[in-house]
């Protein structure tokens, strides 16, 4: 279930309920793409706000389905929120490797042979693992790209997400940087049954300045009763902007890797560490988290100059932390117009 709640402009908050957890939007969710937030914990992603993540439905089919489909991917990964998967089709195409057909996404296992992920069978394994809400399987051409290229991509997640179809999953919509091509891909699935839309294919290589003109579009030809999901965006000022123009639902790794790359966000403005120059008691003012309540800045500067495991970790909780309390920020400003 979705339901608007508030509305400032074409800035929304809303609620997602599954079962007795209820997701409030606008929404972050971090990026667990083997069935893990890297260096944390489930409990530790509750303590900083967490109430919902994104998993690769194709990284748990190849090395874990069995196990997975006979526990739950919640009970598996110990995390009682809400759990979305998607295709795995866009991460597979360097990592392991694959490539794209008409048919869907053929891979390697680790073993050697190949397998075609087809849209339903996309469906199917994201259904036998246990997941909260789907994802269709979509074609997402690697940028810079040809028109010829996202005109094919286009044409091939529309035939997709027939096979598609159902309550709990969003459809992907591609079009890359054309306009017309995003309208197109649109009008195409709208008609379908799904829950709601993820706008993919941004934040992938193009000018900012693009991948904003393309979620403004897109947001303004939605229907607005269903949730809308801005696949891989995830900085602080991307995330503020792309409120404003109605998007509902966020997932990337973009806070937990800077964490990992020995860079924090704080009300201050981004802090690099790991360097000499960087000094002081406080990580940031504005925050309570386990790090901020805990540690110094000097110390955890001190940490990634000396390379230490823990400096990821207690980044990470930061990261994350503020990633949530800016979600919490942007709704409160909604609802109180």
């Amino acid at each position: 279930m979705f339901e608007i709640v508030a509305e400032k402009g074409r800035a929304r908050a809303g609620i997602i309920k599954v079962g007795n957890v209820t997701l409030e939007t606008p929404a972050f969710l971090p990026v667990a793409t083997k069935a893990c937030i890297k260096t944390i914990t489930p409990s530790e992603a509750k303590e900083v706000g967490c109430k919902a993540i994104i998993v690769n439905a194709l990284h748990i089919y190849r090395r874990a389905y069995e196990i997975v489909c006979e526990k739950g991917l919640h009970e598996f990964m110990k995390w009682d929120g809400i759990i979305f998967t998607d295709s795995g089709g866009f991460q597979s195409i360097k990592k392991f490797p694959a490539f794209v057909s008409d048919d869907g996404v053929i891979f390697k296992m680790p073993d050697g042979r190949e397998e075609i992920f087809a849209p339903e069978k996309s469906i199917e394994v994201q259904r036998n693992i246990g997941s909260d809400f789907f994802f269709a399987l979509d074609d997402c051409p690697s940028y810079p790209y040809t028109r010829e290229r996202v005109e094919k991509a286009v044409e091939r997640t529309i035939k997709w997400a027939e096979s598609c179809q159902g309550g709990n999953v969003f459809v992907i919509l591609q079009g890359g940087t054309y306009e017309d091509l995003r309208l197109k891909c649109i009008e195409g699935v709208s008609s379908m049954n799904f829950f709601g839309y993820a706008i993919g294919g941004l934040c992938i290589g193009e000018p900012k300045e693009e991948m904003h003109r393309m979620v403004d579009i897109t947001t303004r030809a939605l229907p607005k009763e269903k949730p809308r999901h801005l696949m891989g965006v995830g900085s602080p000022e991307d995330i503020i902007e792309c409120v404003k123009m109605g998007i509902d639902i966020f997932d990337s790794a973009f806070p937990t890797r800077n964490a990992r790359h020995a860079t924090i966000f704080t009300s201050r403005g981004k802090i690099n560490l790991g360097k000499r120059k960087v000094k002081g008691d406080v990580i940031d003012e504005a925050c309570n988290c386990y790090t901020c309540r805990n540690f110094s800045l000097d110390y955890l500067n001190y940490l990634f100059k000396e390379k230490e495991p823990l400096a990821m970790r207690l980044a990470t909780i930061h990261n994350l932390k503020f990633i949530n309390d800016l979600m919490d920020r942007l709704r409160k400003e909604i609802m109180e117009g």
